[in-house]
């Protein structure tokens, strides 16, 4: 099943400049390592041990992963994610 994963400019630069990119996967979990899979750096920069940063946010429709269950969240065809790392500053 198609999913399209929406990528922040802040991290285009692990993708080659990509915006968006078109990945396999049923669940949010499946879905970022075929992302890693072919953005490498990627994995680096938005993951760590067994699971994402704390800094970085996940959405499928809208709605965020972490009040829903997370990683294992359910994707299906067609659906976009969106990967929205926090800012900060002041």
């Amino acid at each position: 099943m198609a999913i399209t994963v929406k990528i922040p400019t802040q991290l285009r630069a692990a993708t080659g400049g990509a915006s968006t990119a078109s990945v396999e996967g049923g669940t949010v979990g499946e879905v970022l390592d075929a992302l890693y899979e072919q953005f490498g750096e990627l994995r680096e920069r938005i993951a760590d041990d067994g699971g994402l940063r704390r800094f970085v946010n996940v959405y499928i429709g809208g709605e965020d992963i972490r009040f829903l269950n997370g990683l294992e969240t359910s994707v299906a065809d067609g659906d976009e994610v969106t990967i929205l790392p926090a800012v900060a500053g002041g």
